[in-house]
């Protein structure tokens, strides 16, 4: 990625200097002047350019200042209300991501980094708006940020918190583009100070009682610093207090030693969370719906961020579950089996995803129950494609939906390394297409080890067997009815 250099002889400065003192503009007043009578504060800023992921800052940089040439100062007030407005569209997009709000305030008040990088998403989007001096209402403010944090969402998913906590830290490649000379963030020095609580040895020598005890867990000394750079509260963790609790919890529920430090690397935060307040109610609450309270050990090595939730959101998903047509029994065990389907949006993911299915004919509610990670799936790039793939081989939408309903996970599979390749070679097996439509559980079989092996002593055989015959049963049962046919019973 290439980063904007001035031409020579042009000084890169924020202009012009407020006559009141200076105050940080936003990144739309950034010029190339040649005049060096600035002061140091204002060359100071004009370096500290947050990194942006989905285009870099710098690249917006060049076509905002190719674009506005405005001499208006936005006021401080303004400035402060917008950082108002993108902290409050950030707080609610978390809580619609299933955060309690309690946790979310606390994420966005220690994102300053990434609020300022809101700000100047919206400088960037509405520069002509700018120019012309006009403030922005709260719908313009939410219809410029939400799209870009739904976005951020699809890529990071589970990790759009830690993207949010460390900006701009996730993005190493678009931060190696910029200058050498930028200065630490407030937030990336509040890191640093973390991974130095965790680094430097007590005034005895001896390593910080905390990483003594995680490494007799069984993390290293780097998996803990990664752990303190996604979320530097960790550091300051009391280990009586809020790791041997949430440990001993976890032991108590079944979940082997050798677990726990993955589920602490995933979602550290559990260990801030009161065990009497929070998580033993959220599990009491997860259990009178359904969960299976023999399986969270599996449940928490799955997805450990399930306990972070709200009942609010839980409740949400489950009200849509019921709508959709599922089974009250059975709710409890699509959490139980998939529980990241509370990371997925109803309104975002679960409502559009239902609705496509149905379109093609396929049950939704039944297809919830047994492939929930589907409705995970992004509908233009990963559904519509799958859907393509068939239609353009002659398969109707009825028959599309049939496959779906008889083999839920079929959308899921890779078109290039799965579908296409066992496509192609069961052109060669001289069976009709409807033979896919009643057993598209085909797709489902390795074609190196089951589909060309089966197929090949089926041939020497000299005998004929449907689809389901020759790849759904064992070995011996495979050579039982071999032999039969063989012998004309």
């Amino acid at each position: 990625m290439m980063s904007l250099k001035a031409p020579a002889r042009l000084n890169r400065r924020v202009a012009p200097c407020d006559p009141g003192g200076c105050r940080r503009l936003p990144p739309w007043r950034l010029i190339l002047s040649p005049s060096p009578s600035f002061c140091r504060l204002c060359s100071l800023i004009s370096r500290q350019l947050p990194v942006c992921n989905a285009q870099s800052y710098t690249d917006d940089l060049q076509l905002a200042s190719g674009s506005v040439q405005s001499s208006t100062a936005v006021r401080s007030r303004l400035l402060a209300a917008e950082r108002e407005e993108a902290k409050a569209v950030l707080s609610l997009f978390l809580r619609q991501k299933g955060l309690r709000s309690i946790l979310a305030a606390r994420i966005v008040n220690k994102a300053d980094g990434f609020i300022e990088h809101l700000v100047s998403k919206l400088h960037i989007t509405y520069r002509s708006r700018y120019a012309e001096g006009r403030e922005l209402s709260t719908p313009e403010i939410r219809d410029a940020l939400i799209p870009y944090l739904e976005a951020l969402s699809k890529e990071h998913g589970d990790g759009l918190v830690e993207v949010v906590e460390n900006f701009p830290d996730p993005f190493a490649v678009e931060r190696e583009a910029l200058s050498s000379s930028m200065v630490l963030t407030p937030t990336s020095s509040n890191k640093h100070k973390a991974i130095a609580r965790v680094s430097t040895p007590t005034t005895g020598g001896a390593l910080p009682e905390l990483v003594l005890y995680l490494l007799d867990l069984g993390l290293n000394h780097e998996e803990i610093k990664n752990v303190v750079w996604k979320f530097p509260a960790f550091a300051y963790y009391n280990v009586d207090r809020k790791i041997k609790p949430l440990v001993a919890l976890l032991l108590e529920l079944g979940v082997p030693r050798s677990s726990i430090p993955g589920i602490i690397k995933k979602r550290p935060q559990l260990c801030g969370i009161s065990l009497s307040d929070n998580l033993k109610p959220m599990m009491t609450y997860l259990e009178n719906i359904g969960v299976n309270k023999d399986q969270w050990s599996k449940v928490l090595s799955r997805f450990p961020a399930l306990l972070t939730y709200s009942r609010q959101k839980v409740q949400i998903t489950v009200s849509f579950l019921t709508e959709l047509g599922v089974p009250k029994e059975n709710i409890g065990k699509i959490l139980t089996r998939c529980p990241h389907i509370m990371s997925y949006s109803v309104n975002d993911n679960l409502r559009p995803t239902a609705k496509y299915f149905q379109s093609i004919g396929a049950d939704a509610a039944s297809l919830i129950q047994k492939s929930p990670q589907a409705f995970g799936l992004n509908i233009e790039a990963k559904l519509k494609p799958i859907t393509e793939f068939f239609l353009e081989r002659d398969f109707s939408i009825e028959e599309i939906g049939t496959m779906v309903n008889r083999f839920g996970i079929i959308h899921t599979l890779s078109m290039e390394d799965n579908l296409l390749p066992k496509y192609e070679y069961f052109l060669t097996m001289g069976y009709p297409r409807n033979e896919l439509v009643n057993f598209p559980q085909y797709f489902g079989y390795s074609l190196e080890q089951r589909i060309k092996p089966r197929y090949a002593r089926m041939t020497d055989c000299g005998v004929r067997l449907i689809l389901n015959q020759l790849l759904s049963v064992s070995d011996s049962r495979f050579e039982d009815i071999l032999q039969k046919r063989m012998d004309g019973i």
